[in-house]
């Protein structure tokens, strides 16, 4: 019993340990201590450790030698390789979703696009506040955008992108807030892809990635 506790207390650190390091929550860099995040989460040393051991094999964490851990560093260079693979992966991706796309995913695009229309991408008007709903239709819209390809394995490798590019996107959001405008993108991209024009829908869609590393940019020499 005590050792499922333990798997069950290390897997709900490393989700929530996961989810802040992805949204920015725990800025790129960050010395993690065990002690402090054990507090935040309201768990033991051991299973912050764990959890962390596995963040570093996924490389959202660095393991310092003889120091402990820290989040990875967040940079250009990185980003710009994320974004050509990302371009080069979900042009073969996406061409393959729509052209297999039946009525049923037709009817998911549509409803993604709707409830991701409807709600705002900032808590504040002010200033860019994350929006957790937001994020959550932000992630389902780009996961139906590609459900229609009929390769598995193809799919995976783009959502284990597009999940290491969300802790960059929250960096650019501060930048782009409010003057670029996400949502006129993503309904473009929809357009194009419910009316079957794959090479538009892509160039859509890469040209939208290349806006946030533009962003990304800024907030970094800023």
């Amino acid at each position: 019993m005590q050792e499922n506790d333990d798997a069950g207390m290390t897997q709900r650190v490393h989700r929530q340990l996961r989810s802040d390091l992805l949204l920015g929550r725990l800025a790129p860099g960050l010395k993690l201590k065990v002690q402090t995040l054990g507090a935040t989460y309201g768990a033991g040393a051991s299973p912050v450790r764990e959890a962390l051991s596995s963040l570093a094999a996924e490389g959202l964490v660095q393991r310092i030698d003889g120091r402990g851990f820290r989040a990875a560093p967040a940079s250009v260079e990185d980003f710009d390789e994320l974004v050509r693979a990302r371009c080069w992966l979900e042009e073969v991706v996406l061409r393959e979703s729509i052209t297999a796309g039946d009525v049923a995913w037709e009817e998911r695009l549509v409803v993604v696009r709707w409830r991701l229309s409807r709600i705002p991408r900032s808590v504040s008007a002010e200033r860019f506040t994350h929006n957790p709903d937001w994020e959550v239709a932000h992630a389902a819209f780009h996961q139906v955008l590609l459900s229609a390809c009929p390769s598995a394995t193809l799919r995976e490798m783009a959502e284990t992108l597009r999940e290491r590019a969300e802790r960059y996107r929250a960096i650019a959001n501060v930048a782009a807030y409010p003057g670029r405008d996400v949502a006129a993108e993503h309904e473009a991209i929809a357009e194009a892809a419910l009316a079957r024009e794959a090479a538009t829908a892509v160039a859509l869609l890469q040209a939208h990635y290349r806006a946030t590393a533009g962003f990304l940019r800024h907030a970094l020499a800023g």
